[in-house]
């Protein structure tokens, strides 16, 4: 018999090091997968919505009207996202006062409205924002904001505005988020003036020796980049000339060890360069590029000789902004780099005007077409605007695709967005990356992700219309109150009755339908059981601020003829339209009562007529059985199948609850047009009621009832009512020759001027008395996302009478 003895030798070193290699490699893969599972899921439980809003124009004398229109968009695709059926829009002033508020009821994505400017404005810009309830889980700087210019021709001369003077201020952002000595890097600066806005400088960034290590030239508002390495931690200052001002700023820290990330645009590809220079660097490093929905590509690089590369293909990279983040093996966030992919995606719009000239009171006949990037006719959802330039007012540099596609993705105030997208030659490429560049690390919280954490939200979405939020205190120790049922009622033409339960915050959730225009709250917890409660409404606007500049407006002694003539134009219109300037359409209302369908309706009409509460029940309301207790205190019970519910129904008087039951006897049977009866128990929300009685009179006014000591009754605005845009006619020869002057410098305002399936449509409206140049401006949006912004132009002369 032979026994074969085992010797390990080289045999075994190599079986060694191959398990070793496999348990490594499949340990990294592991990591990589879970790294990529972490951000899905932390991404698929955050909806990201992106609003943008259009109006009718950028400058505004008070007394006119600001109209506007509302794109909720699934921040993914840029597709219209019908979630939130409520946005909330206000403008600011330069202290972030909100100086008009309104509440806009969306459907299908989209929804529109006005302000009227008052006259107590100053002349000043302020900043239009808007965003959804949902969106409050984020941070501010990722509402829609839009810088609005409002004169007040009356309050203040032109001549006083002074431009308000607060230096320049200068920042740096080294590539990938560091500067490590000893290593090349790419840093990005971006110079701001008083005002905001990117200004033009150059200069150098000299050492400790004052010795020039690298020049420095803006490129683009103020922006640009230059390449650097540090052979020092310390004594590296900018030096930079703008305009006849010098400035001087110390670079950014500069650390003795770590990594340096570069990506580089080669064409078809992204170059991807990692440099470290740690002491004990790691064997390799995970690399994720990913939008701010998907993963787009993801690996795990070998660090060798301090060095790592790798390309990611264009082809796999979403449209848009993404992100490419570095990882070091301990899955710690190192670096990272924004980079974009133009959008193939496109919304052509073509438009023309039937005539290039138009006499005054003419007909203007539009005739729109949109088509995808190949130009095949596609339906659009889009929005018109039609107004005359002047000093004061000029074309925006931000549309909607710009917004949607820059803007809506980056922090601060991105200067002139549409440029980086409309322009794509050497020059604009190099400013579209010093733009990406000058934006430091993003919104992604790594250790949150990492850790297998998602999104804690405070605000809910509102999917049926306005959430109202209240806060329950005890009144006796003023601290919140839990567990307690409250009732509140918008009273109205149609009185709505919600529930809600108090968390242990005391936070309450009133999730209401749509209710429009100005209305009266009723607040109240049930009396008496619960009368040591107290009910806060909270506002619903938010109290968080972006951080973009808002610069004081700086008008010329120039501009006085062009105010002088647009405020009589504004009081001429105020004046002889101010009827047709103060119509509203008739929202659509489900009328629906919360119990639908009543089991038994009583049309007290149809009946003899009794002088008393008491007299009525007890003749023909054969459901209702009247009880009695003590000191003679009647109540009421529901029978069903000839049995009464246990426990006292929920009473109601034109929607508002009456818990003290006797108070029903003293209701006036005159005043009540009907009675409805459920002859059930009733759930509704945290409240279970044992029946309904709900009384309702001719003119919902409930007068002869007191409510209960501890309601709360105060105004509150729901959702604004739909303006009608004026806009007269000149189809006949009486309408033609009438004397009422017609000064309009906005001629025309459409907020669903929607395209049909093979994107065709036409509009006319007709020019008023102003001569001058008038520009059309149309935005809108295509079902899979396409953006897009198309502008015209015409000129209204004033011809002789025989000509016309």
């Amino acid at each position: 018999m032979r026994i074969n003895i085992y010797r390990p030798g080289k045999t075994s070193a190599v079986i060694t090091c191959l398990v070793v290699c496999l348990f490594s490699v499949g340990s990294r893969a592991q990591a990589l997968s879970g790294l990529q599972n972490n951000f899905i899921a932390y991404q698929q439980s955050n909806l990201h919505e992106k609003i943008y809003v259009h109006t009718n124009k950028n400058g505004y004398l008070t007394g006119e009207i600001l109209w506007f229109k509302i794109y909720n968009t699934d921040g993914s695709t840029n597709k219209v996202l019908d979630v939130s059926k409520v946005v909330y829009v206000e403008l600011l002033d330069i202290k972030h006062n909100a100086v008009l508020q309104a509440k806009i009821a969306m459907g299908q994505g989209t929804g529109n409205g006005s302000f009227y400017i008052p006259f107590s404005l100053s002349n000043g810009n302020y900043t239009l924002r808007a965003y959804t309830n949902w969106m409050k889980n984020f941070e501010a700087d990722y509402f829609f904001e839009k810088q609005i210019t409002i004169v007040n021709p009356v309050k203040a001369s032109p001549a006083q505005a002074k431009l308000r003077v607060s230096g320049y201020d200068l920042q740096f952002f080294p590539e990938g988020g560091h500067l490590v000595k000893g290593l090349n890097s790419k840093i990005a600066f971006k110079v701001t003036g008083p005002d905001g806005k990117g200004v033009d400088c150059s200069g150098v960034v000299i050492g400790s020796q004052n010795d020039t290590v690298a020049w420095l030239k803006s490129l683009k508002f103020g922006i640009g980049s230059f390449a650097f390495t540090p052979l020092a931690q310390t004594g590296y200052k900018a030096i930079l000339k703008i305009g006849d001002d010098i400035i001087t700023k110390d670079l950014p820290e500069i650390s003795t060890s770590g990594y340096v990330m570069q990506a580089t645009d080669k064409g078809e590809n992204w170059e991807v360069t990692i440099q470290c220079a740690d002491s004990k660097p790691s064997a390799g490093v995970y690399l994720i590029a990913h939008s701010p929905s998907a993963i787009e590509t993801a690996a795990y690089l070998n660090v060798d000789n301090g060095a790592a590369h790798f390309n990611i293909n264009k082809s796999k990279l979403n449209e848009g902004v993404s992100y490419i983040t570095l990882f070091d093996d301990q899955q710690r966030p190192l670096c990272e780099r924004l980079i974009f992919r133009r959008p193939e995606r496109k919304l052509l719009i073509n438009a023309g005007s039937d005539a290039q000239i138009y006499d005054i009171r003419k007909k203007v006949s539009l005739t729109i077409a949109t088509g995808d990037q190949h130009n095949k006719g596609i339906g659009a959802n889009l929005s018109v605007s039609v107004y005359r330039i002047d000093s004061l007012q000029n074309d925006d540099a931000t549309h909607i695709a710009g917004y949607l596609w820059l803007s809506a993705n980056l922090k601060g105030h991105i200067e002139s967005p549409d440029y980086y997208l409309e322009t794509n030659n050497g020059e604009a490429n190099q400013a579209f990356d010093n733009l990406l560049l000058s934006q430091g690390w993003t919104q992604y919280d790594w250790s949150k992700i990492l850790a297998g954490e998602t999104h804690r939200f405070t605000f809910l979405p509102e999917f049926t219309g306005p959430i109202i939020t209240g806060r329950m205190v005890n009144t006796l120790t003023n601290n919140p109150a839990e567990n307690v049922t409250a009732y509140l009622t918008v009273a109205g033409a149609r009185d709505q009755l919600y529930t809600a339960k108090s968390e242990s915050s005391g936070k309450l959730l009133f999730n209401t339908k749509n209710f429009y225009g100005l209305n009266e709250l009723i607040t109240q917890t049930r009396w008496p059981q619960d009368s040591s409660y107290r009910i806060d409404i909270v506002s619903p606007f938010s109290e968080e601020y972006g951080h973009g500049p808002v610069p004081a407006l700086n008008l010329s002694t120039g501009i006085k003829k062009v105010l002088i003539d647009k405020n009589l134009n504004m009081q001429v219109e105020n004046i002889f339209a101010a009827k047709q300037l103060k119509q509203f359409n008739d929202p659509i209302i489900d009328s629906t009562l919360f119990y639908g369908y009543p089991t038994y309706t009583y049309q007290l009409d149809d009946y003899t007529r009794f002088t008393t509460m008491e007299e009525v029940i007890h003749e023909y309301v054969r459901s209702i059985l009247i009880t009695r207790g003590e000191h003679g205190k009647m109540g009421l019970q529901v029978i069903k199948d000839k049995k009464p519910l246990p426990g006292q129904p929920l009473v109601m008087l034109d929607g508002k609850p009456i818990f003290d039951l006797n108070k029903t006897f003293s209701i006036d049977p005159l005043k009540v047009k009907r009675l409805d009866v459920v002859i059930n128990n009733y759930t509704y929300g945290p409240a279970v009621f044992n029946g309904i009685l709900s009384f309702i009179t001719y003119n919902g006014i409930s007068t002869n009832i007191q409510l209960d000591p501890k309601a709360v009754v105060l105004d509150y605005e729901g959702l604004q009512l739909e303006r009608k845009f004026y806009s007269p006619v000149y189809d006949t020869e009486q309408q033609l020759n009438s004397s009422i002057p017609d000064f309009r410098n906005v001629l025309y305002w459409n907020p669903k001027a929607d395209t049909d399936p093979h994107g065709r449509t036409k509009l006319s409206f007709f020019t008023s008395d102003k001569p001058g140049l008038y520009i059309g401006i149309i935005e809108g949006l295509a079902p899979r996302g396409e953006a897009g912004v198309q502008r015209f132009f015409f000129e209204v002369k004033r011809q002789s009478q025989e000509s016309r």
